[in-house]
């Protein structure tokens, strides 16, 4: 067994399905950098991000796999977990080792792990969509923390864009500490440094920074909300299997509930 260590992008995976086909060293694990711990006697590989390594790994797939297929590998690899970073390494492996149509054996541990985890990660990317809440600042830029399970910022740019194509936005994901912003023409990738000015640790921004009217939409927002709500049809247990508890902080709606 040879620990392969890269450094989680997703170059650095490609390159690593690279090294393995060029060092064939049978059975490899493949580890984040970031999370890798040595052991005593333990043969490993340092990945170095390679672009054209990268591409042909990835041209390569494109001739085995369906589009739809090439979402699901890129959906797991945001996932960031390290067994999905282990499954698509195997499964890259088993793809390229087998007939096309080798995908569509769901009795593969490989092909099932990332039918698996590409379900819950567009789960999460559809949650995103719906539990988004922009705060209006004061100079009228509008602004919405997250807190997502998976790294779905790059699955969700397009849809904002589209939505709100006729105002300045920023989505700023406070578990990774990066985010999205939109000046109505493009959408870049921030740095924390962007928004430094904003405490990320509180889902609301301080009354300072916002808009003079910001406090009144919220309000309406909140009486609009509960006027749609009917008590008598109130099921919560079915409520917070559609908006677990774990979003609520950043829902004004919410604000105040436990």
């Amino acid at each position: 067994m040879v620990t392969f260590v890269f450094d989680g992008t997703f170059e650095g995976l490609l390159t690593a399905i690279f090294d393995y086909y060029e060092l064939k060293p049978g059975r490899a694990e493949l580890v984040w950098d970031k999370r890798y711990q040595p052991k005593m006697l333990e043969e490993n590989h340092i990945v170095i991000s390679d672009e054209q390594k990268a591409n042909r790994v990835w041209q390569g797939l494109k001739k085995k796999l369906q589009p739809s297929w090439l979402s699901s590998f890129y959906y797991t690899y945001l996932s960031e977990e390290p067994q999905a970073f282990q499954a698509l390494l195997d499964f890259a492996i088993y793809i390229f080792d087998n007939k096309p149509g080798a995908e569509n054996n769901f009795g593969n541990e490989y092909v099932i792990a990332v039918t698996q985890t590409e379900r819950r990660v567009s789960r999460e990317r559809h949650r995103m969509k719906a539990f988004i809440r922009f705060q209006k600042t004061a100079d009228g830029i509008y602004y919405a923390p997250i807190e997502p399970d998976f790294n779905v910022l790059p699955l969700i740019a397009g849809f904002f864009k589209n939505r709100y194509a006729d105002q300045q936005w920023i989505i700023y994901d406070v578990r990774r500490r990066y985010g999205l912003y939109y000046d109505l023409e493009n959408v870049t990738e921030i740095t924390y440094e962007f928004v430094s000015a904003v405490d990320t640790s509180k889902p609301r921004l301080d009354a300072s920074l916002t808009d003079e009217k910001e406090e009144l939409s919220s309000l309406l927002w909140k009486d609009y909300f509960n006027s749609t709500n009917i008590p008598a049809r109130k099921n919560m247990k079915l409520h917070i299997q559609h908006v677990p508890k774990r979003y609520w902080k950043y829902l004004n709606e919410k604000e105040g509930k436990n």
